[in-house]
């Protein structure tokens, strides 16, 4: 048996949703961020189907996501947002850098010169999120060094929001004031217009001043909401019909009858009230079902919700199906999606784990065997 759950990814809500952005900022260009393995989703997969969507870049975290990109044989433009060590690899693999600072500048410019060739540079602007980027009073200056270095190139110009998802915009107001005052400085620099992109799923969904040349969404790709599920943007309600593209789903291992006064897993935090049929499941917290969820969430079997019960561990999970007819072991079970009329979300997980959605898809996705459907 291979350990943990299945991650069934539908390509077709993520067509959905892609279509879904474009809806919204129609004619901009969209990047779609792919990084953590595309949110858990699986991003060679997931790639290839933005780019038949119709994507113009592929953005990720590390050069490593690339590479494998490129190893699958996506072709597509792709944007390494934070990694800046493997100089050569740019070149090997003809990424896009996002360079935050002038000594990576040189480094690329030593190694572009060796290759007699020139690279295409995207520039990271701290506006106000306080990770990397050029900032403070030298950051003009900065950028008028990098824009004279020999052999690259800057084709871009990028920033982030810290907190678009807030309906209180006055601090993503004043990080896209910022952030166009650089480029508006830069374009005159250079004479010539800067591609810009500073627009991620919060402010796709609620600021439209920040569209600019390129959105550069994630989370809204997946089928989810960065603003929460009871939280309404201000566009309107038939451009966030978003289709959460992933369930996670496993079988039943074995059924337990219980009588009452039983207790179940570590610590007796669970005890039996009655005559009770209890399933094991064969995932546990390191397979990314966190241990949370112990006598504190729900899975889907036959339809219907059944109780995690007593803790959540290491390779196992129980649950209560005690009121389930007709259950037998290799029945599925959904911990995320959904199964009838009945679903669990990301919404609902992150809810009780006191975390956020990202979290539960890149932890149950990215420990799960993958399978791919086109349902709509």
């Amino acid at each position: 048996m291979d350990r943990g759950a299945i991650a069934e990814v539908n390509l077709s809500a993520i067509a959905y949703n892609f279509q879904a952005v474009r809806k919204i900022v129609k004619n901009r260009q969209i990047i779609a961020v792919v990084k953590a393995d595309a949110y858990g989703h699986g991003a060679v997969e997931v790639s290839r189907k933005f780019i038949e969507e119709g994507a113009s870049y592929l953005a990720v975290a590390f050069i490593d996501e690339a590479v494998k990109l490129r190893d699958a044989g996506i072709t597509a433009p792709i944007i390494v947002l934070f990694d800046r060590k493997e100089v050569r690899e740019f070149f090997d693999f003809k990424l896009i850098p996002v360079v935050y600072n002038v000594d990576d500048a040189l480094s690329l410019s030593t190694e572009a010169r060796k290759r007699n060739t020139v690279l295409h540079i995207h520039v990271k602007i701290d506006t106000g999120m306080r990770r990397i980027g050029l900032s403070g009073n030298a950051l003009i200056n900065d950028l008028e060094k990098i824009a004279k270095i020999e052999r690259i190139k800057i084709t871009g110009l990028i920033s982030h929001f810290s907190d678009a998802d807030l309906s209180d915009k006055s601090y993503a107001t004043l990080q896209l004031e910022k952030f166009n005052k650089v480029r508006e400085a830069l374009s005159r620099k250079l004479n010539r217009k800067i591609f810009s992109h500073i627009a991620n799923s919060a402010a796709v969904l609620t600021f439209k001043d920040a569209y600019l040349d390129a959105v550069r969404p994630g989370i809204m790709l997946y089928g989810y909401s960065p603003l929460g599920q009871n939280i309404d943007p201000i566009l309107p309600s038939e451009h966030i019909n978003l289709m959460p593209a992933m369930k996670i789903k496993t079988k039943i291992l074995c059924i337990r009858n219980l009588a009452p006064a039983s207790p179940v897993s570590y610590g007796r935090t669970f005890i039996t009230k009655r005559q009770s049929r209890i399933g094991v499941i064969p995932v546990g917290y390191a397979d990314g079902y966190n241990r949370l969820f112990s006598n504190n969430a729900d899975v889907l079997v036959k339809g219907r919700r059944v109780p995690v019960v007593g803790r959540v561990c290491m390779d196992l999970t129980m649950i209560d199906v005690t009121d389930i007819k007709n259950i037998s072991e290799d029945d599925e079970v959904i911990m995320l999606g959904q199964q009838g009329k009945e679903s669990i979300t990301a919404y609902e997980l992150a809810f009780r784990a006191h975390t956020i959605s990202y979290e539960i898809l890149t932890s149950l996705g990215g420990k799960s065997r993958k399978t791919y459907v086109e349902a709509s």
